[in-house]
């Protein structure tokens, strides 16, 4: 297994794509809900991307995949289509995945929105699963294994009486928009890959409140719970730093100190 190891110019333009990411992701915001579609919010990132940041949406094209971003609404685990005939509603949660080249380099992310109050239950399911992803995070450092990660992600979305998603993965990322390591969100600590500074990743725990199991739908794209039941998803890409982790896609919500 083959990992790429960063240049410090290699980082700087990784920088830059997260943060244009990030940006896109605080840009869309005020436009998610009810009423609106994913097909709007797909053409408004798209929008962003192309006419102000000067960029490339990385999902347009991408293995035939047709549109610039991923909406994955209440069940759908994962790569969501957006369409004009999807309207969001009052209750739903959705997830935006985000993916822009600058320079030839990748920076992917996503975050959950709610449409509306949420259903106590939904909101849970999301912020745990955005701790999960904290988690995640504060494991990462050299020396550390891709195990540690996987495991403390399963650990708290297990307590918490929840499953994690095996099938799709976090992934090394860079000048490639998928490359290695696979990173798992389940695991044995003190197992699998070391980490080395530069090495470079996302972390994306997909956590259902009911089983695990997914069923892909026939467009050959679409994730769904097979019970049915909300998925949750969020994601950050990462950087192994020589003391720890450096978040290239944070954004301007989020405490940099709180899983530092």
């Amino acid at each position: 297994m083959k990992v790429s190891i960063k240049t410090p110019e290699e980082i700087d333009k990784m920088r830059i794509a997260g943060r244009m990411a990030a940006e896109v992701l605080e840009m869309i915001g005020e436009h998610v809900r009810a009423g609106v579609s994913t097909g709007e919010l797909d053409e408004l990132c798209r929008r962003h991307i192309v006419e102000v940041q000067k960029a490339v949406p990385a999902c347009l094209g991408y293995k035939g995949f047709p549109r610039s971003i991923c909406t994955s609404v209440n069940h759908v685990i994962c790569h969501g289509i957006p369409s004009e005939k999807k309207l969001l509603k009052a209750g739903d949660i959705v997830n935006i995945d985000v993916t822009v080249i600058h320079e030839g380099y990748h920076g992917d992310t996503s975050k959950m929105f709610f449409i509306g109050k949420p259903s106590v239950a939904a909101e849970r399911l999301v912020r745990v699963t955005q701790e999960c992803m904290y988690l995640g995070i504060e494991a990462v450092r050299p020396g550390a294994r891709l195990g540690d990660i996987g495991h403390v992600i399963q650990r708290h979305a297990e307590n918490n009486h929840y499953t994690v998603v095996r099938e799709y993965c976090g992934h090394g990322i860079g000048a490639v928009f998928h490359e290695e390591p696979q990173v798992m969100h389940y695991g044995t600590p003190g197992t699998g890959m070391v980490l080395v500074e530069g090495m470079t990743f996302t972390i994306e725990p997909m956590i259902n409140q009911g089983t695990r199991h997914s069923k892909l739908l026939p467009d050959g794209w679409t994730v769904v719970t097979k019970d049915h039941k909300l998925s949750a998803q969020w994601e950050h890409t990462i950087l192994v730093t020589a003391t720890g982790s450096e978040v290239l896609t944070l954004r301007a919500e989020e405490t940099f100190a709180r899983y530092h």
